[in-house]
C-alpha cells in the first residue's frame, strides 16, 4: 500500500492511464471486427466504410502507444489488401 502523498497520486494516475488505455484497446478492437465481419459477408461497401473509420482509430491508438506502430501499420496494411480482393 502506498503511504507517501507522491505514491499515492502514482497509484492514482496509473489506475487512470490504465482505465483509459483499456478504453482505447477495446475501441481498436471493436473496430478491426466492424470491418472483419463487412470482410466476411463479402460487402466490399460496407467493409471500405467500416475501413475508413477503423484506420483513423488504428492510427490514434498507435500514437497514444497503446499498440506498437508497426503493428497499427500492418493491421491497416493487411485489412486494406483484403477488401481489395473483395472485388
Amino acid at each position: 500500500m502506498a503511504h507517501t502523498l507522491s505514491a499515492k497520486k502514482r497509484v492514482r494516475q496509473t489506475a487512470r492511464r490504465a482505465a483509459l488505455n483499456r478504453d482505447r484497446k477495446s475501441r481498436f478492437r471493436n473496430s478491426l471486427r466492424k470491418v472483419e465481419e463487412a470482410i466476411a459477408a463479402g460487402d466490399k461497401k460496407a467493409a471500405q466504410e467500416a475501413f475508413r473509420s477503423a484506420q483513423s482509430e488504428i492510427m490514434r491508438v498507435a500514437a497514444t502507444g497503446v499498440v506498437h506502430r508497426n503493428t497499427a501499420a500492418r493491421r491497416v496494411s493487411r485489412l486494406s489488401a483484403r477488401i481489395k480482393k473483395l472485388a
